[in-house]
């Protein structure tokens, strides 16, 4: 079926909702510039199914809960509405750390070792070296939440005081977490679009980690072309698509890794709705193959579920 029209979702009421407005604008103008009859609903205060017809299709610029947890492609595929990216099944899956991670270990995938725990508040007054002492004989360990994207609630620790800091700093410490050892030599994505692994990038920051500054405010973040053997990359692609299969995931995606000093991959998380604003890493993938902001976007149009 043609598409007539391309509704453009961005906002959202996650943490991640400033970046979902700057990758919703910059969707919007490119679906604009491509000749599309197009719409920019902020997500879900102006979000109405019965402005759907037939031939509209749904561009999901949403990141976080509302837009990559699975609820909304759970509605929309329910509905008979085409929209961008991976279905149902495969948000929900990648959407929880936990969930993910237990499925990387099942499929002989390599993630980092890692902890879950229901809150932070259990930790509040009991403060000990326990938790440090089960990812011995790594000196720093990250904390994150179980459910969300863009580095918000995510810190690097090495002392209680830093735990005791990351509780107090933390937006919002009644949720699940994770413990997760700190692989620290190269940290690493891979795009993957309709199938195919775009270039890997290589993040360097000079923040402690590639946190939310070192995403969206520095201007000294550097995303460069991965230097691998031949057969390195064979092997990081390898893993990039077995993951990408074992959680159905479809369309575009990104998958974040690390290398430590041995050469090892390991995998962190999939990214079902990547950042498409001016500082994200895909279109800077994209941009390194020869392909524009605008015909990248009309390659995930296309891709369409």
């Amino acid at each position: 079926m043609a598409i007539e029209k391309i509704t453009v979702l961005y906002g959202g009421e996650s943490s991640e909702r400033s970046v979902s407005l700057e990758s919703g604008k910059y969707v919007f103008q490119s679906v604009k510039d491509l000749g599309y009859e197009t719409e920019l609903i902020d997500y879900p205060s102006e979000f109405s199914p019965e402005k759907f017809l037939q031939g509209d299709f749904v561009f999901i610029a949403l990141h976080g809960q509302d837009g990559e947890s699975g609820e909304l492609q759970s509605f929309l595929q329910q509905n008979n509405i085409p929209y961008t990216g991976s279905g149902y099944e495969a948000c929900k899956i990648t959407w929880n750390k936990d969930t993910f991670k237990k499925i990387l270990r099942e499929n002989r995938i390599p993630t980092p070792n890692w902890i879950s725990v229901p809150s932070l508040h259990e930790f509040k007054g009991n403060l000990d070296d326990s938790i440090f002492d089960q990812f011995r004989p790594f000196n720093e360990i990250f904390l994150k939440p179980t459910e969300d994207g863009s580095s918000i609630d995510v810190f690097k620790l090495s002392t209680n005081n830093d735990l005791k800091k990351a509780i107090s700093d933390s937006l919002d410490s009644k949720r699940q977490f994770i413990f997760e050892e700190s692989i620290d030599f190269k940290e690493l994505t891979v795009p993957i679009l309709n199938g195919k692994c775009l270039p890997p990038v290589e993040i360097i920051t000079k923040e402690s980690f590639y946190n939310f500054n070192a995403k969206y405010v520095n201007d000294d973040t550097e995303l460069n072309e991965f230097i691998i053997t031949d057969k390195k990359k064979i092997e990081l692609e390898q893993i990039c698509l077995k993951t990408l299969d074992i959680v159905k995931a479809r369309g575009w995606l990104r998958v974040d890794l690390m290398q430590d000093s041995n050469q090892n991959f390991y995998v962190l998380e999939v990214n079902t709705v990547p950042g498409m604003t001016s500082h994200s890493l895909f279109p800077k993938s994209a941009e390194s193959i020869g392909l524009s902001y605008d015909e990248l976007v009309n390659e995930i149009i296309n891709a369409k579920s």
